[in-house]
């Protein structure tokens, strides 16, 4: 956490995380606008956040876009945040965010972790239906993970697994799958409680997709995940938003616990 606090410590830095907050997956020209400082601070910057794990970065053809890593900030939360003030606490940021009326250019979720395992590890639980079935506890997708295959869901431990048109777009063992989601369901309008106009109304939005991308950082592994596709705010993303932070911290904490 050394880290942490230290990359927080310097106000620029800290302009730099609120830019990103504001507005993800910027550019380093678009973020150097926001300072006072030479473009060579600004990268100087950029690579002590990208250090401490609080800003990730992610290749678009030629431009190299940078996203906020809240998931070191949500460790220290936990830590000093007890279990009965989170939900007081979550309300109080639920409440400033309505009021900002914050949104985002690119709605996306990307979300980086580091595991003490290996490629090959982290391919097996991201793959292995046994794994799978751990941190997903017991939900979660289903395929042979081959190009074209689908990719079927089981949203609730006792359901059934079912085919809601996923499929696996990208499948390179040991670094990167990628696949389709799924849209509105009718299991998730039940469970929700959405009338047939809504769930009509919802099916409209484009199908996202979610990729996993692999690689090594020193004695650990880097786990980035993207979920995109999203054209607004939607109802789909605020869900994934939520869940997946969960999902991944199950995964993590099953791998270095083996």
């Amino acid at each position: 956490m050394d880290a942490i606090f230290k990359a927080l410590a310097d106000p620029s830095r800290r302009t730099l995380l609120d830019s990103l907050a504001r507005r993800n997956g910027q550019s380093l020209r678009e973020l150097c606008a926001d300072l006072a400082i030479t473009r060579q601070a600004v990268t100087k910057h950029l690579a002590v956040l990208e250090a401490a794990n609080l800003v990730t970065t992610v290749r678009r053809g030629r431009e190299k876009l940078h996203y906020l890593n809240a998931a070191p900030i949500s460790e220290i939360a936990e830590r000093w945040i007890g279990r009965y003030d989170r939900a007081r606490a979550g309300a109080l940021a639920d409440l400033k965010h309505a009021l900002e009326a914050t949104t985002m250019s690119k709605p996306e979720f990307v979300y980086v972790s580091y595991i003490k395992t290996t490629q090959e590890r982290l391919w097996q639980a991201l793959t292995d239906p046994a794994w799978i079935s751990r941190y997903f506890e017991n939900t979660g997708p289903s395929s042979d993970w081959l190009p074209g295959s689908p990719v079927k869901w089981k949203m609730r431990p006792d359901g059934d697994f079912n085919d809601w048109g996923q499929r696996v777009l990208e499948s390179v063992p040991n670094e990167r799958l990628s696949y389709t989601w799924h849209n509105y369901e009718q299991e998730l309008a039940d469970y929700f409680g959405w009338s047939a106009e809504k769930l009509a109304e919802l099916r409209k939005e484009p199908i996202s997709m979610v990729t996993f991308a692999i690689e090594p950082s020193g004695d650990q592994v880097k786990l980035v995940v993207t979920h995109e596709g999203f054209e607004s705010e939607t109802e789909m993303l605020t869900s994934l938003r939520e869940g997946w932070p969960a999902i991944l911290s199950n995964l993590k904490s099953e791998l270095e616990a083996a």
